[in-house]
């Protein structure tokens, strides 16, 4: 048969090949062809080399790569993945050979290049291990042990749950299961929206894989083969969300140089520290020499900011499962596409690493799956609580937590949202339970779910969240009389961030006044100005993200009684009625007016207009929804209005009829500029609408590569 590629009417991929092996190199050569910018991006970030041609922009994440040592740790990854496992290990090479075929003719197509005088590379087997440790690294949200540190410092212990919310840089997700009692054809649904940064081009390719052995689509990973996160064989679907589990520790190493080599202090006392200094270019500004640093905990990140004294230093090192056990648990995507049933799907999920997930699965016999699946190491409470000292033994690890939970199905439904759930004895933080409630709310309403109706649940906005800052306000009295109206139309709002609703951008405006407020009072503001800590770090030590983030928490709280909630909410209503009043012509008026699309890309602006628009001067759309609805296009309350982080895709499985499945992404299937098919998803994704999944063979176009 060789390797057949076919395009459907959104320019999706559908790829038919001889065998397993082929089809890896086919789908490694289609992303090459579609994604190639994306994909060199990605292999460079990996490997800490990005700002030799993207800038000074790049230079902390190449700085914080070379430290934490990803590159290496893919080897050593990949070289245990070829003794344990050579059948894996192959279809990995392979797919990488078909990117290197690819990588030549995508570059051509892609201006980026031309633009950044970058030449195309060649991928190492071990690069997809790379690629996928660098887009994870910070899924965990380490870097909020920092943090929780902070607190303990300045307000106490007891204070840090205060703030123990979904935190800046994790990643969260929608996930639900309708069982086939619930739904019209009696055969179950699964549906949902991994919540990321949102990049362009975007980090989930729709695709459709298959050969002799399997025929599946679902979401592919730009660098990585297989689909790891979402799939539809035609007998079985999976997703994933985020389990919010805790499963990277950071240690304080005690630091000093003797005769010329590094020596950190453990349980055993001073042992030597492997070190060797690498350079990170960047283009257009002096190179950065790096000095990398690992102890028997792990590569050592970052120093302790004025801790160094008698010779002696203090830093903080991060240990992480891939670099300690040599695995990513790789051997699962291909049983994943060979699953028939959702015990396969919960068999090959039992070798999974990183990131640790919460799983659902349904089959055409009636499985259902609700697990959580990846590493997470035994060890002393206080790990994950925060920065722990390396020369303790209490805190080294002891082990893996095995079997990881599976929970039934109850009542026909399952939802997974980043809340309190079956990883539950695993995580610090969750996201707080608005998402799941609403979502278990809805599901309960209907009884014979339809693949079509689930865009209404996608789409839900009700802000849950905002009702302790509304409940404070209705008990505030003594406002003058733009803020007493204020008061009463925000009283009578349905709670709906619509993209249309003027009310919605009043309560936003309201919202970031008190954030703005909670971080000006002194019982706060030792936590505005964080130690000098890398800047990739800061992000998670922002005092006012923070507060927004866990305003209801704050709101509600008893244990900050020198903050007279009251008075502050007051004085943010009047506030908040003066700007409103005196908001000038051309102004936003509504909430999707103000709460725009705000992707990253690697060139700001390289595919839109000034400034990173959706177009030669067009700015890129209104969303409506905010970070506590089902909608959960997130903001930061008091800092930005602007959204860069929401569904990267969402979807629909139809388990026993997969024809009805529909999916949708930000943008395309294309990550070239200018293509037919860049970003031809991207108004129905706004809308909230979803495309049909395509899997009839007959009904594609065969594609030619001039697509």
């Amino acid at each position: 048969m060789g390797i057949e590629v076919y395009r459907d009417s959104w320019g999706i991929p559908h790829i038919r090949a001889a065998d397993h092996r082929e089809l890896a190199y086919a789908q490694g050569q289609n992303a090459a062809f579609d994604r190639g910018w994306q994909l060199e991006v990605e292999r460079h970030r990996a490997a800490g080399t990005s700002a030799a041609f993207l800038g000074e922009a790049a230079r902390d994440w190449d700085v914080f790569a070379r430290r934490v040592r990803l590159d290496d740790t893919a080897r050593r990854c990949f070289r245990h993945l070829a003794e344990e496992d050579r059948e894996t290990a192959g279809w990995v090479s392979s797919y990488v050979d078909g990117v290197n075929a690819g990588l030549a003719q995508g570059a051509a197509r892609a201006p980026e290049f031309a633009a950044t005088g970058l030449a195309p590379g060649r991928w190492s087997p071990w690069t997809p291990l790379a690629v996928w440790l660098s887009t994870h690294i910070l899924f965990a949200g380490f870097p909020a042990k920092l943090w929780r540190r902070m607190v303990d410092a300045h307000l106490g212990a007891g204070a840090v749950e205060l703030f123990a919310t979904d935190g800046p840089g994790t990643a969260g997700s929608n996930g639900w299961l309708v069982s086939g009692e619930r739904t019209a054809d009696g055969g179950a649904l699964i549906a949902g929206d991994p919540h990321r940064f949102i990049e362009n081009p975007g980090v989930y390719q729709q695709i459709h894989l298959a050969c002799p052995e399997y025929d599946v689509v679902g979401f592919a990973v730009p660098g990585v083969p297989g689909l790891p996160h979402f799939g539809h064989t035609g007998g079985v679907a999976w997703a994933i969300t985020n389990a919010m589990a805790d499963y990277q520790d950071l240690y304080i190493e005690r630091l000093r140089r003797r005769a010329g080599r590094i020596e950190a202090l453990g349980p055993d006392d001073w042992q030597p520290a492997a070190s060797h200094t690498e350079t990170v270019e960047v283009a257009g500004a002096a190179a950065t020499g790096v000095e990398v640093v690992e102890t028997g905990r792990g590569p050592v990140i970052a120093e302790v900011p004025g801790s160094a004294a008698d010779g002696e230093w203090e830093a903080l090192s991060l240990r992480y499962p891939p670099r300690v056990y040599g695995e990513l648990g790789f051997p699962a995507l291909p049983a994943l596409l060979r699953a028939r049933e959702v015990a396969d799907v919960d068999a090959a999920l039992d070798g999974w690493v990183e990131p640790v997930n919460v799983v659902l699965a349904a089959d055409t016999a009636g499985g259902l799956l609700h697990r959580v699946a990846g590493t997470v190491p035994v060890r002393d409470e206080a790990n994950l609580r925060g920065a722990v000292p390396a020369w303790e033994a209490a805190y080294a690890w002891r082990g893996r937590h095995a079997p990881m939970p599976s929970v039934p199905v109850a009542g026909g439904i399952a939802v997974m949202a980043n809340e309190r759930g079956p990883a539950a004895p695993f995580g610090a933080e969750f996201a707080p339970p608005y998402r799941a409630e609403r979502i278990r709310e809805l599901l309960a309403g209907g009884g014979s779910w339809r693949a079509g109706d689930m865009a209404a649940v996608h789409t839900d906005t009700l802000n849950a969240a905002a009702r302790p800052l509304l409940d404070l306000l209705a008990g505030v009295d003594g406002l003058g009389p733009a803020a007493a109206e204020l008061r009463d139309r925000l009283l009578r709002w349905d709670l709906r961030m619509a993209a249309d609703s003027a009310d919605a951008l009043a309560y936003a405006r309201l919202r970031s006044a008190v954030v703005r407020a909670l971080a000006a009072q002194p019982a706060l503001t030792p936590l505005a100005d964080p130690p000098p800590y890398p800047a990739l770090l800061l992000p998670w030590l922002d005092l006012h993200t923070r507060i927004g983030y866990a305003l209801g928490t704050l709101l509600a709280t008893d244990r900050l009684p020198e903050i007279d909630l009251p008075a502050l909410v007051r004085a943010a209503a009047e506030e908040t009625a003066a700007h409103l009043a005196a908001a000038a012509p051309g102004a936003p008026s509504t909430w999707g007016e103000a709460h725009r699309l705000a992707p990253w890309q690697a060139l700001p602006g390289g595919t839109g207009g000034p400034g990173g628009s959706g177009g030669p001067g067009e700015p890129w759309p209104g969303l409506a929804g905010d970070h506590d609805c089902v909608l959960a296009t997130a903001a930061v309350p008091g800092v930005t209005d602007l959204c860069a982080r929401g569904p990267a895709a969402r979807y629909v499985w139809d388990v026993s009829r997969r024809e009805e499945s529909r999916w949708v992404v930000p943008f395309g299937a294309c990550g070239v500029p200018g293509a037919p098919h860049h970003r031809d998803q991207l108004a129905p994704w706004q809308r909230g609408e979803l495309i049909p999944v395509l899997t009839d063979w007959q009904a594609l176009k065969e594609s030619h590569d001039d697509r």
